[in-house]
Parts: C-alpha cells; sequence; structure tokens
C-alpha cells in the first residue's frame, strides 16, 4: 500500500508540449506506479492533447472549467465540473479545454499511453459547433 499526502514526493508542476497544443501544465500525483500514472492536468483555453490512446484505459475527472473530449470518429463531447470520463483501453482520442475556458482534470492512465497525431485545428474547432445530446 502506498499513500500519497497532495501530491508525489518531489513532484513539480511542469509545462507540456511535446504531445499536446497549447499552454498545458501537468501536477504529478503519483508517477507511474505498477502501469498507473495520475496527474492533475490544467490546459489553458484552447489547449488540448494530441490524438492518443492508453493500453488499458483512462479516467479523467474534470475538476474545474469547461472542455472537450472526443473519441476517433465520433462528436466532441462537452465537459464540465463534476464529470468522469471512461475511455476504454486503445480507443484514440483527445481532450481539452475550451476555446474561452480553461480546464483542469485529473487523468488516470492505465499502461503506457501511445500518441499520435496532433489535432488538426478543424477538428478542435468542430468541437465548438457541437449540439450536446447527453
Amino acid at each position: 500500500m502506498k499513500i500519497v499526502r497532495g501530491r508525489a514526493a518531489d513532484a513539480a508542476t511542469s509545462p507540456r508540449s511535446d504531445t499536446f497544443t497549447g499552454t498545458v501544465w501537468a501536477d504529478p500525483v503519483l508517477p507511474t506506479t505498477d502501469g498507473t500514472t495520475i496527474n492533475v492536468v490544467t490546459f489553458a483555453p484552447g489547449a488540448r492533447t494530441h490524438w492518443h490512446h492508453h493500453t488499458g484505459g483512462q479516467i479523467l475527472q474534470v475538476l474545474a472549467g469547461q472542455g472537450w473530449v472526443c473519441a476517433e470518429g465520433g462528436p466532441a463531447r462537452r465537459l464540465l465540473p463534476g464529470d468522469t470520463v471512461w475511455v476504454p483501453p486503445g480507443e484514440r482520442h483527445w481532450h481539452g479545454a475550451s476555446e474561452t475556458t480553461l480546464m483542469t482534470h485529473t487523468a488516470i492512465s492505465i499502461g503506457p499511453t501511445r500518441w499520435h497525431d496532433e489535432v488538426a485545428a478543424s477538428d478542435y474547432a468542430r468541437a465548438h459547433n457541437v449540439e450536446e445530446s447527453a
């Protein structure tokens, strides 16, 4: 058993850039332990991940702001504080803030993350024209 009080020891909030578009900060809560990584991630308005998937899946818990999550081939879905998202193993997806509001979420990644290409600006813009159905 391991208890982390607040955040990982010697953890530092760090800007992320190689696999993100825009300004994104990651605050490690639990460094990779038995294949699971937990980060609190804050996206500036308009920032988002690149397309990616997780070999064991991912859980996102939205803490603040507004954003989007989108699985390949599906519509973008609006995210609000209190929302929890389960992304199944291998599902290619992206997530990030809205154009005008930051978003902070806890990301629990199970297994390695496989990063893909950047989300096209046109695909991100299309998210803002989606009518949320559920």
